[in-house]
C-alpha cells in the first residue's frame, strides 16, 4: 500500500507502508546504528518520534522476544529504505513488518533515505506525519504544522512504570525461546548481590537493569514521580537515574527529588538522568538541532585521555557553560561537537553520562561506568560505617 511521509517545513516523501495502516505522527530523527533496529524501537527514549534508520537494508535478521529493551516498542513510526519480508536468523520468531504491525506502529519504506537524513541534517529534527489515509500533501502539511513540538513535553510521566517492582530479567524465562537450546541462564540470587538500588524510571531500558545486577545489584524499579522520603525509606546504597524521552526541563518532579537526595545517596545518571543531575546542580538543558543517535559517537575521558565509541540517543543537552566549576568536575566531551557528555559532582558522591554505557545497541567500551557505581556505594558504605563506630 502507498504510504506518504510529510515534513513540517514542506518537504514530502512518497513510498511503501510495511508496518500497519494508518497514521503516526511525532518528531523525525535519524539513527546511524547498522543494526539493532529491535532494540532502537523498544527504547522508551524513542516515544514521540519517529526514526529514520540510515542502513539501507533493515529487517534481515527478523525479530526475537529475547532483545527487547523494554515492554512494548515507543517509537511512532519508522522509516527505511528497503524491508525485509523474509528474515533470516536462527533465533528469529517472527519479521519486522509482522512486529509492527502486531504492535499498531505505522511505517513507510522505498524513499530516498539518504536525502531526508541531509535534510534533518541541514535544518534540524522536525514534526512528521505518516499515512496510508490521507495521501494528499497538502492535508498533511496543515495538520503536522498542528503538532506539539518536542521542547516543553514532559514525555517520562506517560513511559514509566506505573509502582515499583524487583526487577527479573524476562530474558531468562525459557518459555519465551522455543528454539533455545542447552544450558539457560539462572536468575542471580539475592545473597550474590550485596547493593541495593533503587532505580528510577523514566524510560529505562532493559540492559541496563541486567548490567546493575552484574554488578551486585538488587535492583527496585519505582515511578518518576517517586518522591525523596519515599526513596530514603528504602534505605538503598545507591540510586540510578535512567534514560527516557523528552524535554528534562519540565520534569521538575523528578529535578526536585534529585536535589533532596544528592548529598544522601551515590547516584548515578545516564541521558535523561544525566540532563536531570544537570539541572538538580543548577545548569541548564538546551535543544540540539538534530540530536545524538547512533552507536558510533566518539566521546573522550578527560582523566584518562582515553576515546570511547558510545551509544546516543538524545535531543536535548546539558550547558557545559551553566555548570558551576567550583562544584562540578567535567568528564566526557563529545569530539564531534564537544558538547557536555558527563561530569561528576567535587563534593556529592554523584556523577552522570549522556551517553548510554549499557548500549543495545552498540559499542561495550563504557561499561566500566557500571563498576565505577558499583566502587562508589562500596566507597559510601564503608564511610558510613566509620562515622557510625565514631
Amino acid at each position: 500500500m502507498e504510504a506518504l511521509l510529510a515534513l513540517e517545513d514542506g518537504l514530502t516523501f512518497r513510498g511503501k507502508s510495511f508496518g500497519a495502516q494508518g497514521e503516526t505522527s511525532g518528531e523525525i530523527v535519524f539513527n546511524t546504528s547498522l543494526t539493532g533496529y529491535q532494540e532502537i524501537l523498544t527504547d522508551p527514549s524513542y516515544a514521540g518520534q519517529i526514526v529514520v534508520l540510515t542502513y539501507p537494508l533493515i529487517g534481515n535478521y527478523g525479530i526475537n522476544l529475547q532483545d527487547e529493551e523494554s515492554r512494548r516498542p515507543y517509537a511512532e513510526g519508522l522509516v527505511v529504505r528497503e524491508i525485509t519480508e523474509l528474515p533470516s536468523n536462527w533465533r528469529q520468531q517472527m519479521s519486522l513488518p509482522e512486529y509492527l504491525r502486531k504492535h499498531h506502529i505505522v511505517s513507510i519504506s522505498e524513499i530516498d533515505t539518504r536525502a531526508l537524513v541531509r535534510h534533518i541534517r541541514d535544518h534540524g529534527a522536525m514534526r512528521a506525519i505518516i499515512s496510508t489515509q490521507d495521501l494528499d500533501p497538502d492535508s498533511l502539511l496543515r495538520r503536522v504544522r498542528e503538532l506539539p513540538e518536542m521542547v516543553g513535553r514532559d514525555l517520562a510521566k506517560e513511559v514509566t512504570c506505573q509502582k515499583p517492582f524487583h526487577w527479573q530479567d524476562p530474558s531468562l524465562d525459557i518459555f519465551q525461546n522455543p528454539r533455545h537450546s542447552g544450558a539457560v541462564p539462572q536468575p542471580a540470587r539475592a545473597e550474590d548481590l550485596p547493593f541495593r538500588v533503587v532505580a528510577f524510571d523514566f524510560g529505562i531500558k532493559h540492559n541496563i537493569l541486567r548490567l546493575l545486577v552484574d554488578s551486585g545489584c538488587r535492583v527496585t524499579v519505582v515511578p518518576a514521580h517517586t518522591s525523596a522520603q519515599q526513596v530514603l525509606d528504602m534505605d538503598p546504597d545507591g540510586i540510578f537515574l535512567s534514560n527516557g524521552p523528552g524535554d528534562p526541563e519540565p520534569v521538575t518532579y523528578a529535578i526536585q527529588t534529585v536535589r533532596e537526595l544528592m548529598s544522601q545517596k551515590p547516584i548515578f545518571g545516564i541521558c535523561l538522568g544525566h540532563q536531570i543531575l544537570g539541572l538538580a546542580v543548577g545548569g541548564r538543558t538546551y535543544k540540539l538541532k538534530f540530536g545524538h543517535h547512533g552507536g558510533n559517537h566518539p566521546v573522550r575521558h578527560l582523566k584518562t585521555g582515553k576515546v570511547e565509541i558510545t551509544a546516543q540517543n538524545h535531543g536535548f543537552a546539558v550547558d557545559i557553560d551553566s555548570l558551576s566549576k567550583e562544584n562540578i568536575e567535567i568528564t566526557h566531551i563529545n569530539l564531534n561537537d564537544y558538547t557536555l557528555e558527563g561530569f561528576r559532582h567535587r563534593r556529592f558522591p554523584l556523577f552522570c553520562v549522556q551517553y548510554h554505557p549499557e548500549a543495545s545497541p552498540g559499542p561495550h567500551d563504557s561499561r566500566y561506568l557500571f563498576d565505577e557505581f558499583r566502587s562508589l556505594m562500596l566507597q559510601h558504605r564503608e564511610q558510613r560505617v566509620v562515622a557510625s563506630d565514631c
